[in-house]
């Protein structure tokens, strides 16, 4: 494995860029800022390579960008209803950013923070100190992101944190993907497939309502694959809310700690495909709904609505709100450990 590093001297600090190119010559670029990936590099049917991660031609306009491209958002990715929720009888208000609720752990959450940044061996690793009282989180929480690359093209994220005081935690990676190339355009004609019989509804600021209904009969049927487009403009109250989906899928069989594949994508022109595996509970799908405006690509344009697509594991939204939902809650002496895996292939 050839690892390339180079620094990026931005407002806000020193970012650190990390290129793990394998044998093949695919290879993926990871940033300090947000814990994120920037670009992944991989090969169609034919063996040519493409970036198929949306980024931006600037390392520093990933500080506080509205897409959260590629980073780790958290301490509590997703969103919370009103910024509020309640443990051991004290409730917690967060900052509101999101229409009137919280979202991806607020402004100055964990995805516009510089993380510290590590190889061990070919293990890139990222630390940072949330201190008690970070965004209104109790606890003093050490989040660790570790991304590995393979000569197979398999990019293995290992989320982990631990706390000296109760909290909740939900962290998850926000890339966005279009396997025709990120400069390609819409990415409403890739087919996905997902192992998820059942999605959470939603109000119409996207808050779960505590329900986990079954997607069958519904534009939210991803049980067999199907383009992303065919069913979007359905009316339907979650498609409606979000302009496109943005919505939770339940992990069908969900076991703690075990790792399932819960999503494959694919591009049939190019041959590209992607496999998403994760310990996760819970996937979101967002297809870029709002991407317009964003700062300007590495392909020199603003990326335009429905550009790429986020399957983003973690726990469920507003999951400290709701007693049905597998907790997110994270005591001291417990280890917070979830893997996701973005496995590229070609058929």
């Amino acid at each position: 494995m050839n690892i390339e590093k180079k620094t990026v001297i931005s407002s806000k600090g020193e970012i650190t860029l990390y290129t793990l190119t394998n044998a093949a010559g695919a290879s993926v670029t990871l940033s300090s800022l947000g814990a994120g990936i920037v670009a992944a590099c991989v090969p169609d049917k034919d063996g040519a390579l493409a970036d198929v991660v949306l980024g931006y031609a600037d390392a520093a306009d990933y500080f506080a960008d509205g897409p959260c491209a590629g980073k780790t958002p958290g301490r509590y990715a997703n969103r919370i209803a009103k910024g509020q929720f309640t443990l051991d009888g004290k409730q917690y208000q967060l900052a509101i950013n999101n229409g009137p609720n919280a979202l991806h752990g607020g402004p100055e959450g964990y995805c516009n923070k510089i993380w510290n940044a590590n190889l061990e061996g070919d293990v890139v690793v990222f630390t940072l100190h949330s201190p008690d009282g970070d965004e209104n989180y109790p606890g003093n929480l050490d989040a660790t992101v570790k991304y590995e690359w393979t000569e197979d093209c398999q990019l293995v994220i290992t989320l982990g944190a631990v706390t000296d005081a109760k909290t909740v935690i939900n962290l998850t990676n926000h890339a966005y993907f279009n396997l025709a190339g990120e400069d390609s355009g819409s990415v409403l004609d890739h087919k996905l497939q997902m192992a998820c019989s059942r999605f959470l509804p939603t109000d119409d600021t996207l808050i779960p309502l505590g329900e986990m209904a079954p997607v069958a009969g519904t534009p939210m049927d991803f049980t067999v694959f199907k383009a992303l487009g065919q069913d979007i403009k359905q009316d339907f109250p979650a498609l409606n809310y979000g302009k496109g989906y943005d919505n939770c899928f339940v992990v069908d069989g969900y076991v703690p700690g075990e790792l399932k594949k819960v999503a494959e994508l694919v591009h049939e022109p190019s041959g590209r495909v992607l496999e998403v595996s994760t310990t996760q509970p819970a996937a979101q799908v967002y297809t870029g709904n709002w991407l317009g405006g964003s700062p300007v690509s590495k392909s020199g344009r603003p990326y335009n609505d429905y550009d790429g697509v986020a399957i983003e594991c973690q726990g469920m939204p507003d999951a400290p709100n709701h007693d049905n939902f597998p907790s997110q809650v994270l005591e001291p002496g417990q280890q917070y450990c979830h893997t996701i895996i973005y496995a590229f292939k070609v058929k």
